[in-house]
């Protein structure tokens, strides 16, 4: 492990968490809009997407968006069968258009029947604790709500399952983006909640895996949801109030400095 391990993560997350970085970001998708419902519905579907080739996921949501008339919220509040049409020929990966024309329309639901975005993410079982389990109740709400309308089988592979042991990295770096704030002008934090930044959990994925296994705050070798757990509970000791800020230190070093 790197002596002053706090030291250098802090160093790296000052270098990482910049405007600078938007632009190569699919985080570059939400913040194309202004108003809150734009920013988390297209965030949403930029994180949905985020696999890949970063600059293939930031065209295809771009994509995506341009098929929404670049009004997310206005497109999921009054879309009609015939405007879906366009979306069934959309393609990135195995996220195709069947997946695509239920998202808009579970969002539909979503907006319409349960309070928007942001209450999804928001069961009752929520505390005032640092605990591990406020992320997971908080994915299993939003899953639960997001399939509750009929569904295809084939769509729920693309809203991951912590519960079933996924690291679910997509979900927990659209929360980052939504729930914590700062001043440097990256992650939004328009979700002023019971979703504490105390409370979210490091998004994993190879990169920040391998990175995390190197400098010794994270054994476990599989990416999983319970390698998540290990891993945020080490970063939290390193920052209890804003474990996840670490998020831009490990992607930073793993995608830019192949560390």
């Amino acid at each position: 492990m790197i002596d002053n391990l706090k030291d250098f993560l802090d160093e790296k997350y000052d270098k990482y968490n910049r405007p600078d970085f938007i632009e190569l970001d699919p985080i570059s998708i939400p913040h194309q809009f202004s108003k809150k419902e734009d920013i988390e519905i297209a965030g949403f579907i930029a994180a949905t997407i985020a696999w890949g080739q970063r600059v293939t996921i930031i065209n295809n949501a771009n994509k995506m968006m341009k098929l929404m008339g670049n009004s997310p919220y206005d497109f999921v509040m009054n879309a009609k069968t015939k405007e879906l049409i366009p979306f069934n020929y959309f393609v990135h990966r195995t996220f195709n258009g069947v997946d695509a024309v239920f998202f808009i329309k579970s969002l539909q639901n979503i907006y319409k029947n349960h309070g928007g975005l942001q209450n999804t993410f928001l069961p009752s079982t929520i505390n005032n604790e640092t605990s591990t389990e406020n992320t997971l109740s908080a994915i299993m709400h939003f899953r639960n709500i997001f399939f509750s309308i009929n569904h295809p089988d084939r769509t729920l592979k693309h809203v991951s399952n912590p519960a079933a042991n996924s690291s679910s990295k997509r979900l927990c770096m659209y929360l980052r983006w939504m729930v914590r704030k700062d001043k440097r002008g990256v992650d939004f934090g328009i979700w002023n909640s019971k979703l504490l930044p105390s409370y979210l959990m490091c998004p994993l994925d190879v990169h920040s895996g391998n990175v995390a296994r190197k400098l010794g705050i994270l054994k476990r070798t599989q990416n999983d949801w319970k390698a998540v757990v290990e891993l945020t509970a080490n970063l939290r000791k390193l920052d209890s109030k804003d474990p996840v800020k670490y998020d831009f230190a490990l992607f930073g070093l793993g995608v830019f400095e192949k560390f």
